[in-house]
């Protein structure tokens, strides 16, 4: 009998990449220090090159950090970085550069959190299959929202964008986990906290149904700009029954037919220094996966980890 697979593992919803996470900085020499220096990301060699803006690379993400009155993301985003230990030294390094700013670092049992020269949090996680295979990248984005404000927003983007959402009531405080992309979600998890105010900061994603989102956003008037032919925008996330507002944060969606979809991003490898330099060692490569796909320890290990992280169609 041919072997059973489950093949909702391998879904992906409307939603099929977060390409970026947007945030103004005052001063691009402490972003490099903090991103390039620190955690060992690598800036973009071909676009935004000048002193007015950088684009940050990490796997096939990136963080964009225009000139300009610092905005502060309200939750945090999650990467995985690899190598643990040299992301720590690194970090280290930069204390007596970064001091008089609010950055920070701390070890976690399972991530590094570090806070930037601005406020803005970054949790460092080692690869694991918790996201599905990535080895470097941005894993989720995650944001503090309003007590009782989850249900409405994994609602809205089921119906909106028509990709899975779920929302995850285990914990203390219940989180809705949106599919944006191959092991990357966005994650809108309830707090009491009084929120802080919004400051224009936006997040972009790539979608394969262009016009079915567009047309639910218009039929709402949620629209706030049609920028291109292969792009548009829009600000809140409302309750899709009731039309009520749950959360605020800018979306830049784009087309699979943009001309920057799936653009090839350059990683460095952070470890190579001209005083251990190793020919042909300059860009960052994956470790090779010793593992068959059909591998049962490889399939076990998806189980245990998809339950509570793989958002699932509801």
């Amino acid at each position: 009998m041919a072997r059973q697979y489950d093949r909702s593992a391998e879904d992906l919803g409307n939603i099929v990449a977060l390409e970026h996470v947007n945030v103004q900085v005052e001063d691009q020499t402490l972003a490099t220090l903090f991103y390039m220096s620190g955690l060992g990301l690598t800036r973009d060699p071909y676009m935004m090159t000048s002193v007015d803006n950088m684009w940050v690379n990490v796997g096939r993400s990136q963080f964009h950090l225009p000139t300009g009155k610092a905005q502060r993301l309200r939750g945090r985003v999650g990467l995985v970085v690899p190598d643990r230990e040299g992301l720590l030294q690194r970090l280290s390094r930069m204390s007596k550069a970064l001091a008089g700013t609010q950055f920070t670092f701390a070890e976690r049992a399972d991530h590094v959190e570090t806070t930037c020269p601005w406020g803005n949090r970054v949790l460092c996680h080692s690869p694991s299959p918790r996201f599905d295979g990535m080895e470097l990248g941005m894993a989720y984005v995650e944001f503090d929202v309003p007590g009782g404000a989850a249900k409405g927003i994994a609602e809205f983007y089921r119906r909106v964008f028509g990709t899975m959402a779920r929302v995850d009531g285990a914990s203390a405080a219940p989180a809705a986990h949106v599919s944006v992309g191959m092991g990357q979600e966005l994650v809108f998890r309830e707090t009491d906290a009084d929120p802080e105010a919004y400051d224009g900061h936006h997040i972009q994603v790539y979608v394969a149904n262009f016009s079915g989102p567009h047309r639910q956003l218009l039929e709402r008037h949620l629209l706030t700009e049609e920028s291109n032919q292969h792009q548009y925008r829009f600000q809140d996330i409302v309750d899709p029954e009731s039309g009520r507002k749950l959360f605020e944060i800018e979306h830049e969606v784009r087309s699979m037919r943009n001309p920057l979809y799936a653009r090839p991003l350059v990683n460095r490898n952070p470890v190579q220094t001209n005083r251990n330099y190793v020919p042909g060692r300059d860009a960052w490569v994956p470790e090779g996966r010793a593992e068959q796909m059909d591998d049962p320890r490889v399939e076990l290990r998806r189980q245990r980890f998809s339950a509570a992280t793989r958002p699932v169609a509801r």
